[in-house]
């Protein structure tokens, strides 16, 4: 028997259909808009804390449709965003301090379908609305702190070999190191050399005094830049994970800039309030000589060289001024257990100059105290006088007081943290670490809703008019074989939006255009088997084998055509940029998922139609 499909093809066909169908379903519900509330802490969202939300919003006389905990976060759900818009400046005044109050949009996907991991795909910021900002760091910043970076370093090396000096200062872009002999700064030069091979000396004298300048090469100061640019991007990207944005767009920009897209998001203010708070560690040393904190604290007056800080249950700490060490020698954080104590730890590991200069401190100090400083700078916006006003705040708590037991190296352990969730989030921020350099949003934009509804609303009517039309061109001039076309084509659709969904692919307005081009190149194929049976019926042969060998002598023409277009796509992915990306997704998606609808699914269906025992004299083509 020709034009037969065994029992197990059907199978999975079905099978593709039937999962495309199920995973394609959740886009059909739509969105809700919505409050993502985060706790600035670490600390779960409790009961007592819901029940005060919950009251907030009855008293104010606002109607949520319900309540979800998402990953230690409360997703408040409207019906519309008036409600929405209500409540998150409510709530927003209500918990400053203690929670971000976001706004956002939710999936409103039935819980059977979340059960087996059903989501809709996700629009970029064309379509679904949201912030875009366009940032640029102040390189000017970024070179002076690799200076003051510089600058400790010296100093410390010069007093680790006992060489003195009358001063390290910083002169515009460079270092001046007095000296009050010749023969003193013939010694630092060497020990200076060792700190950055590539640093340029240069020897003056002026009034009797001898000087050394250590300035930056240029390659040195580019990879400053560079280094400030990467791990603000890095920094940026893990600040905007609490609001909540599915799938947010964090990308360098030339050599200085940045650009940030949050889908979803409606709150600028908001979110830039996240985008600028960063946090850091400083360890510093506990002055134990003055023992009577509590009078210290209460006269207002203290030791030279010492400053009181608080711990976060509110009991004061003396420490000194000097900083041992800053989060910016952090490699990297990772929270666990600590087998010793059962309790919640961060393990921190220090980049090479780093680990040396905590080694050579902490010699030095064991059995004295160490203080270890968590420092959250943040940028909120307060009503002052009836104006809402941006107000930066610096937050410095002791999240552990210790002592040095041995001389400590490269990797070193924190401890005094509430939770293990808390030392988790401790860690990330750490690895991201504080922003290297201040940031300047230069350009904002936000998409309303309204707006990114047109675009999907324009996007939808692109596809359905391209898809009508290729629809009666098929019916019409290939009868029942394009009827066949047709019902693959639809099933085609339904597939690409499945497989974008189960990917957590972002649809946008080029994303779309690549649909539109899918929707051609799908019913391409079918039309290159149809005009092959064709000629096969016109030498002659019999509708049976003229099927059989259409199918079969076309299969190479589609594959070669099918596959440059899929290496193009490729092309596109690996050098274009975000809505060039999401183009080439949707058409390799589109290529992949029209090659098994055109060429095994309508071969399915034909052969149900005339495959197997039928006699048949005339085909409908």
């Amino acid at each position: 028997m020709i034009n037969q499909y065994p029992l197990w093809k059907y199978i999975l066909i079905l099978s593709v259909l039937f999962i495309g169908a199920l995973y394609a379903l959740p886009n059909l519900y739509g969105k809700d808009p919505a409050v993502l509330i985060s706790p600035l802490r670490a600390q779960e969202m409790d009961s007592e804390q819901k029940q005060q939300i919950e009251k907030l919003l009855k008293d104010a006389g606002v109607v949520y449709k319900g309540m979800e905990d998402i990953n230690s976060k409360l997703m408040v759900r409207f019906a519309d965003t008036e409600s929405q818009l209500k409540a998150s400046s409510i709530l927003g005044d209500a918990l400053a301090n203690r929670f971000v109050v976001a706004q956002n949009l939710a999936a409103s996907t039935p819980d059977w379908l979340r059960a087996i991991n059903g989501k809709p795909m996700y629009l970029g910021l064309d379509l679904q609305g949201g912030i875009h900002f366009l940032m640029e760091v102040d390189m000017d910043v970024a070179i002076g702190r690799e200076i003051d970076r510089y600058i400790g370093e010296i100093k410390s090396s010069l007093r680790d070999k006992t060489i003195r000096h009358l001063g390290v200062n910083q002169n515009e872009d460079a270092i001046r190191i007095r000296f009050n002999s010749a023969e003193v700064r013939s010694k630092a030069v060497p020990v200076i050399k060792r700190l950055s091979p590539g640093i340029v000396i240069t020897e003056s004298e002026a009034k009797g005094m001898y000087y050394l300048e250590v300035s930056l090469t240029e390659a040195q100061k580019k990879e400053a830049r560079d280094f400030a640019l990467q791990q603000n991007i890095t920094t940026l990207r893990n600040r905007v994970n609490e609001l909540g944005v599915a799938e947010p767009v964090i990308q360098r920009h030339g050599d200085r800039r940045i650009i940030v897209q949050l889908p979803g998001v409606q709150d600028p203010d908001q979110a830039k309030n996240i985008l600028g708070a960063t946090a850091t560690l400083e360890i510093r040393m506990v002055d134990e000589k003055n023992l009577n904190i509590q009078e210290i604290v209460s006269s207002g007056r203290t030791p030279a060289g010492t400053r009181v800080y608080y711990r976060r249950d509110g009991s004061p700490v003396l420490l000194r001024k000097r900083v041992v060490l800053t989060g910016d020698y952090i490699t990297h954080a990772s929270s666990k257990i600590d087998p010793e104590s059962n309790r919640p730890a961060v393990s921190i590991n220090l980049d090479a100059k780093g680990g040396s200069r905590f080694s050579n401190f902490t010699k030095d100090h064991v059995k004295d105290a160490m203080a270890v400083v968590f420092i959250e700078t943040r940028i909120e916006t307060r009503v002052v006088d009836g104006e809402r006003k941006k107000v930066k705040k610096k937050v410095e708590e002791v999240i552990s007081v210790a002592t040095i037991q041995e001389r400590l190296g490269q990797r070193f352990q924190i401890t005094g943290l509430d939770s293990m969730k808390e030392a988790y989030n401790l860690a990330l921020l750490l690895r991201s670490g504080a922003l290297a350099a201040p940031i300047e949003i230069i350009e904002e934009r936000t998409i309303g809703p309204s707006l990114g509804k047109d675009n999907i609303d324009q996007g939808f009517n692109s596809v359905i008019i391209g898809f009508v039309l290729v629809l009666v061109f098929m019916a019409v001039y290939y009868k029942i074989f394009g009827l066949v076309a047709n019902l693959a084509l639809a099933l085609n659709l339904v597939v690409v939006i499945a497989l974008l969904s189960i990917l957590q692919a972002t649809l946008t307005l080029p994303g779309i255009a690549g649909i539109v081009l899918t929707v051609g190149m799908a019913v391409d194929a079918n039309v290159l088997i149809f005009e092959r049976i064709r000629e096969e019926l016109r030498i002659g042969n019999s509708p049976q084998a003229s099927i059989s060998a259409g199918y079969e002598k076309a299969f190479s023409t589609i594959a070669d055509a099918n596959v440059t277009t899929l290496i193009a796509a490729i092309v596109l992915f690996s050098f274009g940029s975000g809505p060039i990306k999401g183009f080439a997704i949707t058409l390799s998606l589109g290529i992949l998922t029209s090659m098994f609808t055109a060429i095994m699914g309508t071969r399915g269906v034909i052969n149900l139609i005339y495959g197997g025992r039928k006699k048949v004299e005339k085909l409908a083509i």
